[in-house]
């Protein structure tokens, strides 16, 4: 991983647009050149995030899940923005596709029709060993090719084996909780149950 100066960073900032930040700073830009930056700043111990930083980490899930068919942002580029407070940066080239959330404020008709197909995703990933805790609709991309792809996946383990009961009802549980949170108004969440146990009944 190479040093960002401080002054490619300002560039970066001063030129592009900011998709996201917090009260710690920016956390997502759109470059100049349509390229994404993504900016990490660890919760674990320095020591531990310099070790393995979460730039890195959040490539390798990448290129993992693209191994197990799951479509994903290719990442381009990593690099540290500060080593010692272990604030790590990625450069990708972003997936393509309407955030989930977003198609069902906008066209809820459309959304409702694609959750059969959202919920055999859904067990697709479980049956794959993927547990990702922060599965939610801002994270899941419906792309052109009429499938699905996820953006944002950092807090993501890889199982190795199918997930059982007890693993998917807690994911379940951290999607709810996540509809709860924003208020999402009239989800259809027994649907979505009940297609999620319609496809793991015919893959069983």
């Amino acid at each position: 991983m190479r040093i960002v100066t401080a002054n490619e960073l300002q560039d970066w900032l001063s030129q592009g647009e900011v998709l996201e930040k917090d009260s710690h700073g920016v956390k997502v830009v759109r470059l100049a050149d349509g390229r994404i930056l993504k900016i990490f700043r660890s919760r674990r111990h320095p020591l531990i995030a310099r070790l393995r930083p979460d730039a890195s980490r959040f490539s390798e899930h990448a290129s993992r899940l693209q191994s197990l068919g799951i479509q994903t942002p290719q990442v381009l580029e990593l690099g540290w923005i500060e080593r010692k407070k272990a604030i790590s940066a990625c450069i990708y080239q972003p997936l393509e596709g309407q955030p989930l959330d977003k198609l069902f404020r906008d066209s809820r008709p459309q959304f409702d029709a694609l959750l059969p197909q959202l919920a055999g995703y859904i067990h697709g990933l479980h049956q794959r060993g993927i547990y990702f805790r922060s599965l939610h609709l801002g994270n899941i991309l419906h792309t052109p090719d009429g499938g699905f792809g996820l953006i944002d996946f950092l807090d993501l383990r890889f199982k190795g084996r199918p997930l059982g009961r007890m693993l998917v009802r807690r994911n379940f549980r951290h999607l709810h909780s996540y509809l709860q949170r924003r208020k999402v108004p009239l989800f259809p969440w027994n649907e979505l149950l009940a297609a999620y146990e319609l496809a793991s009944k015919r893959s069983s």
